[in-house]
């Protein structure tokens, strides 16, 4: 599949000629149950492949190494985490939508209040660049509140061009607002993204990394403490990959069940960008002058954008999912709050110390 340009097909050229093959994985696919291996049995297997339902190239990666302390997040009752506040940080309108909606849907459900952080201006979607601007504007606001987020923030850097930028500017504007808004947990881009080819996520990734090391410092931007402002401790990171034909670590799956109709109505408010908002309608359009129809895509735009984004983008989320015994999943590699070093410390010299 050529990825770059899976966008770029028209409705009439792309979607309606492939219906019937993409109903159908094409001969030596990757299955449910895995693809076969020529790997020597004196070999043990790296990273493992991913089953995939070839609607689309913007889900899950085709590799993930699983670690060995690999943990599921399963749904937690009585709001444990009131008070606590995260940021998903995105390069693109879409990337938090297909990568991480449903993981920030359920923490938002279980206590969290939440921020969605957009670092570029999106122009290269759209008719136009200012079109693109413009509807990727409103689409995020939308997103938002499919997730429960309460504001969003933009940077409007170049789309594409954001490695045009000082890094150290982003991260400092990042280091801001981590302080402002007393972020505990963040969602971003994988900063080791093995094989993205964005350079966008590769810069927001980085970006994110440093600021959450340095917006707990007291040396660092000193001028935000005089200000007002207090350290922001990242005790949670929730690392996701996009990297078609790549490979990323992950060692916590959430499971989303209970929240999929959230991930995909948020990812049908993102109407400029990705693979899903109102792709749904458009086919259905087609099929109807074609004197066709499919039924899961129902009798009206929006049923049709809703099951068209079910069926065709979740379907390699169920896929995860099924991997591990939940109806759907989104995999990270999760980075959790540090030990207590020095605390360890005093705590053993207590335990073992004796009398001079």
């Amino acid at each position: 599949m050529q990825r770059r340009k899976f966008l770029a097909r028209s409705m009439a050229g792309g979607m309606a000629v492939g219906l019937g093959a993409a109903a159908q994985p094409a001969r030596g696919a990757q299955s449910s149950s895995g693809r076969s291996s020529d790997l020597p049995s004196t070999f043990t297997p790296a990273a493992h492949s991913l089953p995939h339902s070839q609607y689309s190239p913007f889900t899950t990666p085709d590799y993930f190494t699983f670690a060995d302390d690999l943990a599921i997040e399963r749904n937690l009752p009585n709001k444990p985490h009131q008070g606590k506040v995260l940021a998903a940080i995105q390069a693109h309108s879409d990337d938090i939508p297909l990568f991480a909606a449903g993981t920030v849907a359920k923490l938002i459900d279980e206590g969290y209040t939440g921020y969605l952080i957009r670092l570029s201006n999106d122009e290269a979607s759209g008719t136009t660049l200012g079109h693109g601007v413009v509807q990727n504007e409103a689409d995020i606001q939308e997103a938002a509140k499919a997730m429960g987020l309460k504001k969003t923030y933009s940077f409007y850097y170049r789309n594409h061009r954001m490695d045009d930028n000082a890094a150290i500017e982003i991260r400092a504007r990042l280091i801001f607002l981590f302080r402002m808004l007393q972020v505990n947990t963040i969602f971003a881009m994988d900063p080791y993204d093995h094989y993205d080819e964005n350079p966008d996520h590769i810069v927001a990734g980085k970006a994110v990394e440093g600021a959450c090391w340095m917006s707990g410092g007291a040396k660092d931007y000193p001028e935000h403490y005089k200000a007002g402002l207090k350290p922001a401790h990242i005790h949670e990171k929730y690392y996701h990959a996009r990297s078609p034909q790549g490979h990323n670590l992950v060692n916590r799956v959430v499971d989303i069940g209970s929240y999929i109709d959230h991930k995909v109505r948020t990812n049908m408010a993102n109407k400029g960008k990705g693979p899903a908002g109102t792709a749904g309608a458009r086919l259905r359009q087609q099929l109807a002058r074609q004197g066709k129809k499919l039924p899961l895509l129902g009798n009206d735009d929006e049923t049709a954008n809703f099951g068209y984004v079910k069926h065709f983008l979740m379907d390699d989320f169920q896929l995860l999912g099924r991997r591990f015994g939940l109806e759907y999943a989104e995999a990270f590699r999760y980075i959790g709050p540090e030990p207590n070093y020095l605390g360890n410390i005093v705590k053993y010299a207590e335990e073992h110390a004796v009398p001079l």
